[in-house]
């Protein structure tokens, strides 16, 4: 099943994907920064509850963090239309980058060696997964077992990590949360590629009589839950990390899965990807443990302890 923007020359193509998918990720960050600033002063007795997200609708800060990934999400949703979920994704994960920019902006903390070479780390990995595997489309899968089978295991990971975080502790909880919420967020962006063809190929009557459109949206919210929990109950550090690697991670698999993304498959593209993938998760965990991302409640008052009075 081909998108209906593919027509597009392919340099042209490839450069309006680069530039939706940045600016996807550039809104992403800034909106995760300013969502986490809010959500941890939220009150526990929400936690993994609708009623988090009614009381968190109460803070402006929040609602421009909803807003930007909002914008993120519609910004990504055109890469989609452009280019393979194997290419936008890791494009995406670089969202990270800018959290940190903006983080870095208002803390005056320096980079250093590890936020430096974190964010070479991140950079480097997209670079060598996307030259190495050369991402591109072809027909999606229509065995029906198999796309049930890649979306099951993506989903079922998601709850079951929610199960077992709900008896972890706060920062493993955290890191658990917004792995699962990754996950779905993954699955989402399939889906969405999927809505944004059936469009195409169908109209409007063909994407309000399908399930995915509606599977985005239930999707999301629940996503939503999932992360903005794990923003509440510890540092920025202990879950974007989590959330920017799985993302594209489960987005990559429902490619290659049942979307019909291929990649190089050589023995030294394979290597090469790999160690993008690899890469891209090292650099995303050392970015977000830099003491430039904002830190929760807690933390900030055993910092201020600790500051001579």
């Amino acid at each position: 099943m081909s998108s209906p923007l593919r027509p597009v020359g392919l340099e042209v193509r490839d450069v309006m994907v680069f530039a939706f998918a940045m600016g996807a990720a550039c809104c992403l960050g800034i909106g995760f920064v300013l969502q986490q600033s809010a959500a941890q002063r939220a009150p526990m007795s929400d936690f993994l509850s609708l009623r988090l997200l009614l009381d968190l609708a109460r803070m402006p800060r929040w609602l421009a963090g909803i807003g930007l990934m909002i914008a993120g999400m519609v910004l990504g949703a055109v890469a989609l239309g452009y280019g393979e979920v194997s290419l936008v994704e890791p494009l995406m994960a670089t969202n990270l980058l800018f959290a940190m920019a903006l983080s870095r902006w208002l803390t005056r903390q320096p980079l250093g060696r590890t936020g430096w070479c974190g964010l070479w780390l991140l950079a480097g990995g997209v670079t060598a997964f996307v030259v190495a595997g050369r991402p591109r489309g072809g027909d999606s899968v229509t065995d029906p077992l198999r796309h049930w089978l890649i979306l099951g295991l993506m989903i079922g990971a998601a709850l079951c990590l929610t199960a077992v975080a709900k008896r972890l502790r706060m920062s493993a909880e955290a890191a658990l949360l917004a792995v699962a919420g990754g996950l779905l967020y993954g699955v989402q962006d399939a889906l969405t590629r999927v809505s944004g063809e059936r469009l195409g190929q169908d109209g409007w009557t063909g994407l309000v009589t399908s399930w995915q459109p509606y599977g985005v949206l239930v999707l999301g919210v629940t996503a939503l839950v999932l992360v903005q929990s794990a923003f509440e109950t510890a540092p920025l550090r202990m879950s974007l990390p989590a959330l920017t690697a799985a993302q594209p991670l489960a987005g990559i698999a429902c490619g290659v899965g049942f979307l019909g993304d291929r990649l190089r498959m050589t023995t030294g593209a394979l290597a090469w990807e790999a160690a993008g993938l690899a890469a891209i998760v090292v650099g995303i965990v050392l970015i977000g443990r830099h003491p430039a991302m904002p830190s929760g409640p807690a933390e900030a008052a055993r910092v201020r302890d600790l500051q001579p009075h």
